[in-house]
């Protein structure tokens, strides 16, 4: 029986050519500044949107936390959209780390805009946190990879540059986002104070994210990146795997977004779906009439892992492991479930 898994685009393993890569790299101890290939990944990755320098993290997860700290104070508060993922999957971290608050706004499908951060901006007021920060997500993972353009982002970083305030972003999937909308990375570094780019979802390298700034934020970054135990030694190799990803894996997003389409519309035909939300990216959420959990046990009966995202949610999410005959035999499951 065919298996196809659909959980998440972080389920891919290293290519051919990308273990290659790994294999041949020139290493050094990174703690030292020694791992050559490491400051090319963050060399190149800087280069690539427009930032003065970069820093090599194993996750997502600490390159955004790591920015949260260097751009917030205690007392701090940051604005994001009620879905980001620094808020819901991140551990309480900038509670915990940075010792700051966060002021939720609910926007479409993950997207806010500078109309509705404005008015949530504090005044400065003992009374109040002191506002900072605006982070934003891009793609937006419980928008089910909606995407900001650049002309959505030029009227927040512009509020934020006559505010005072620093401008984030968690790009865990930015080359997604970059292939839908057409917009150039370099582009970016004209808006963002710090940039989070993760190698491991789309672009499929087995573990890391690059965190973006200029330079003097990056020298405090290393700092932090080292009291939260994420000082690397040869490091080298995993940072080999990035920039391979970088090279050869950004064309092919258009791959996983074409197969995410096709999902997207079989899906919306099905009377046991009840909504599909539009797929622009790599990630297509639909609801079910029947519990998330009954529909996942028959897709897992023939082969397909999903995921859900709330009791009448599933997603599916396409990368570079899922090939088009997977695709059909998804497609032909799916339409047995009627």
């Amino acid at each position: 029986m065919m298996t196809v898994d659909l959980r998440s685009d972080t389920v891919t393993k290293p290519t051919p050519g990308m273990l290659e890569a790994m294999w041949s790299a020139k290493v050094g101890d990174d703690v030292f500044g020694e791992d050559e290939t490491v400051s090319e990944l963050e060399q190149k990755t800087a280069a690539i949107f427009g930032m003065e320098a970069g820093l090599f993290c194993p996750s997502g997860t600490m390159t955004n936390q790591i920015a949260i700290k260097c751009f917030t104070q205690p007392l701090d508060e940051l604005i994001a959209d009620q879905t980001a993922h620094v808020y819901r999957y991140e551990g309480g971290g900038i509670a915990f780390n940075s010792g700051a608050s966060t002021r939720l706004l609910d926007g479409y499908r993950g997207i806010i805009t500078a109309e509705m951060i404005e008015p949530e901006i504090n005044a400065e007021n003992i009374h109040y946190p002191h506002t900072s920060l605006v982070v934003l997500e891009n793609t937006v993972n419980k928008g089910g990879g909606s995407c900001y353009t650049l002309a959505d982002i030029k009227p927040i970083a512009a509020l934020c540059e006559v505010k005072g305030l620093k401008l984030h972003l968690d790009g865990a999937r930015v080359f997604n986002a970059l292939t839908h909308t057409g917009d150039k990375a370099a582009d970016y570094g004209k808006y963002f104070n710090g940039i989070s780019v993760c190698l491991s979802k789309g672009l499929g390298a087995p573990v890391g994210s690059v965190l973006l700034a200029d330079a003097s934020t990056i020298k405090y970054a290393r700092r932090i990146r080292k009291v939260l135990g994420g000082g690397w030694r040869q490091a080298g190799f995993l940072a080999a795997a990035g920039i391979y990803a970088l090279d050869h894996h950004v064309e092919r997003l258009k791959i996983d977004h074409a197969h995410a389409t096709i999902l997207g519309e079989e899906l919306s035909k099905l009377s046991w779906v009840s909504h599909v939300m539009p797929v622009e990216t790599n990630i297509v959420l639909f609801d079910t009439v029947e519990s998330a959990g009954i529909v996942l046990a028959r897709l897992a009966a023939q082969g397909i892992k999903a995921s859900d995202t709330a009791k009448h949610r599933i997603r599916f999410v396409t990368h570079l492991d899922v090939h088009a005959d997977q695709i059909e035999h998804v497609v032909k499951v799916l339409k047995s479930l009627e």
